[in-house]
This record gives C-alpha cells, sequence and structure tokens, in this order.
C-alpha cells in the first residue's frame, strides 16, 4: 500500500446519527378523557346575560333595556328589591310572575317617548319617579323603558341635577346612552326640569347617602 492510500484511509470516518424521541412528561389520562362531557345546551341558558344598556347608575341604582327571560338570571344576581318601569304600556305577566317570585316590588310611572316635538314628558311622573329612586327602602332598583336609552336617559338626566352634576356631564352621559339618535327636545327638558319640585314629595327620613346629593330645604 502507498503512502496515498494510507492518508485517504485514515481519514475516512463513519457518522451515524440518532433519533431521540422525548418522553412525555405526563402519561395520558385516558380516565379523565373518558369522563369528559361537552356542556348541554341547556347550561348555557344559566349564563348571566345584562339587558342592553345596562349600567349602574349610582350606588343600588341600575339601567338598563326591558328585560327579557334570558336576563331574569343576571338580575337575581342584583338582589333588586324593585324595578321602576317608564312604559306606557300593560307590564308582561311573565315580567311580573318574576318580580312576584322574588318579592320584587313593581313601580311603573309610564311616559310617552319625547319623539314629536309637542310631546312633552309629563314633569309630574318624572318627579313621581325621582322621589322613588330618593327613597332607600326602594333599593337596589332597576330603571328601564324599552331601549334604556332616552326615557330613561331622562329620568337619570334630571337625577343628575339633584346630584348636582354640570349640564355637560349630564350631556355627555344622555349621549353616550342614546347614540345614535340622541334627542334635542329630551336634553332641552333636562336642562329645564327644575329638581326642586321633588323634594316635597320626598321622605327625607329614607334619604340615600349619596355624598353629592343636596337638599335645598336641609
Amino acid at each position: 500500500m502507498t503512502e496515498n492510500n494510507k492518508d485517504q484511509e485514515t481519514s475516512t470516518t463513519t457518522i451515524t446519527t440518532t433519533t431521540i424521541v422525548p418522553k412525555p412528561l405526563t402519561d395520558a389520562n385516558w380516565s379523565a378523557l373518558d369522563s369528559f362531557q361537552i356542556q348541554d345546551d341547556n347550561d348555557f341558558e344559566e349564563a348571566l346575560i345584562p339587558p342592553e344598556n345596562f349600567n349602574m347608575v349610582c350606588e343600588h341604582i341600575y339601567r338598563s333595556s326591558f328585560p327579557k327571560k334570558k336576563h331574569y338570571k343576571f338580575l337575581e344576581k342584583l338582589k333588586l328589591k324593585s324595578v321602576l318601569t317608564l312604559i306606557l304600556e300593560e307590564y308582561p305577566e311573565q315580567n311580573m310572575k318574576f318580580l312576584q317570585e322574588h318579592n320584587i316590588k313593581f313601580l311603573q310611572f309610564g311616559i310617552a317617548g319625547n319623539k314629536e316635538p309637542f310631546v312633552q314628558i309629563p314633569e309630574d311622573k318624572i318627579s313621581a319617579a325621582l322621589a322613588a329612586l330618593l327613597d332607600k327602602r326602594n333599593h337596589p332598583i332597576l330603571i328601564h323603558c324599552n331601549k334604556g336609552k332616552h326615557r330613561t336617559g331622562c329620568l337619570v338626566g334630571c337625577l343628575r341635577k339633584l346630584q348636582n352634576w354640570s349640564h355637560t356631564s349630564i350631556f355627555d352621559e344622555y349621549r353616550r346612552f342614546s347614540h345614535p339618535k340622541s334627542r334635542s327636545m329630551d336634553q332641552q327638558f333636562i336642562e329645564l326640569y327644575d329638581p326642586n319640585q321633588v323634594w316635597p314629595l320626598v321622605d327625607r327620613r329614607y334619604l340615600p347617602n349619596w355624598p353629592t346629593l343636596a337638599d335645598p330645604f336641609d
């Protein structure tokens, strides 16, 4: 063998590769998989679904659109003492049954929507509704109309005047909930409403402890 052949032989090496299969940290728990079940559709009926436009107005006062059956479980969590509606129509039997089953007081101050230039919201109805809101024996309480926008927005706007909010803040809140159909007549009503007419209707022994609430006759 020549010297060159020896050099070639010594420089030849064999390279082998090994495939490493990682071992799982834990074995599959087949018994747990066997017991897994897809949730039944009925389970989803118990989900907590708030009504549209739901929000907390202030401590113990809420607002929303008209509650439906799918919202009942959510409303139960609020532990309501009262529901205040601003619709004119007769309250649905299904809703009345829910209120009776949960011992919730029903308050109705029906007013027409302020859609037309010559249809005015009656101030006496708003004042009576505000007096109910200012009675903590009715708390927690839910306010609603149909959409939770305009009539509810007017009542809440007048409540904000009792809480010494500025007109700018009141109208910002009104427009946020009434978007995209804010009504200038509603805002004009709120601006011109005199909150002092509420106080003769209020039992001051049961006023809520709101820091911004100012009784002008105190």
